[in-house]
């Protein structure tokens, strides 16, 4: 059995600089994942099954970025990669979290090391699977820009804790761009070396989160839970990607305790603690 770590992506800054002829949008976004996310259990079967668990689990018939991601490996190779998939759903669906690239990413990563193949034909494939699936091939700092394909990765991010909060409402990424208006082209923004948090909080305020004023109008409670995780006391905090998810970033050690702080203020939302993992972190895979 092979245990895999589908890592919440978060959008610590997004900018949106323009929007091409096909209708993408073009990105500047510094991307961090958190010790906190979905699980992908695989192993080899005579047949393929696949399962969903877990508190935001779905029906395992509907259509999954996993039986995608499962789909296109094998039609690429040209055979049947026959194996028993169980998703273990831990992270709210449409939350800006990327759960479902994480899924897909965890997925081409599984099925490439337990039927030893060759890991680089998984960039193209993650390409052809979704915008943010190319970064969650490794759940490591990027630099994340174009329409998510031009990955840039960091070498590293100084250790923070992050609570990620959601006010329980889904919040679809195409319903968030379609009512962004654009009113010039923007230009990527060079990031420094991320040596220090405080390099982090402060690049990140610069950035900010184009979307999120756009999310505002479309979810309200967006709004309610930023000034929630304002007045819990974070060092920082913002709306993660299209939203409806928000993040709080912390000192090292905190979160739980900063957790805490915001539930008495918003006992009703989605809220858990973790930390950010660092390049270091990358090898979370596990085989029983």
């Amino acid at each position: 059995m092979l245990r895999l770590s589908a890592s919440a992506k978060i959008n610590l800054s997004l900018r949106v600089l323009g929007r091409r002829e096909d209708g993408y949008h073009i990105l500047d976004s510094l991307v961090a994942f958190a010790d906190i996310g979905d699980r992908l259990f695989l192993k080899k079967a005579d047949t393929t099954a696949f399962e969903v668990t877990g508190p935001f689990a779905v029906s395992a018939d509907d259509d999954n970025s996993v039986k995608r991601a499962h789909a296109a490996l094998q039609a690429h190779i040209g055979r049947a990669l026959p194996c028993h998939m169980v998703l273990e759903k831990n992270l709210p669906v449409a939350a800006g979290l990327g759960g479902g690239s994480a899924d897909a990413a965890a997925a081409l990563r599984g099925l490439a090391h337990l039927f030893e193949l060759d890991a680089g034909m998984l960039t193209p494939l993650a390409q052809s699977l979704g915008a943010d699936v190319p970064v969650c091939l490794d759940s490591a700092p990027a630099m994340m820009r174009g329409i998510g394909h031009d990955v840039e990765r960091l070498a590293d991010l100084p250790p923070m804790d992050i609570v990620l909060v959601n006010p329980r409402q889904a919040l679809a990424t195409a319903e968030v761009f379609a009512a962004l208006s654009l009113d010039k082209q923007g230009q990527a923004t060079p990031p420094p070396v991320f040596d220090t948090a405080a390099v982090v909080l402060d690049f990140v305020k610069c950035q900010g989160n184009d979307l999120q004023a756009v999310a505002y109008q479309l979810v309200p409670d967006i709004a309610a839970c930023l000034a929630a995780l304002k007045e819990s006391g974070f060092a920082h905090s913002a709306m993660s990607g299209s939203g409806a998810s928000c993040f709080g970033l912390c000192a090292p050690g905190s979160g739980r305790t900063m957790a805490a702080r915001y539930r008495t203020l918003r006992e009703k939302d989605w809220v858990v603690s973790g930390r950010l993992i660092g390049a270091g972190d990358t090898k979370i895979d596990k085989a029983d």
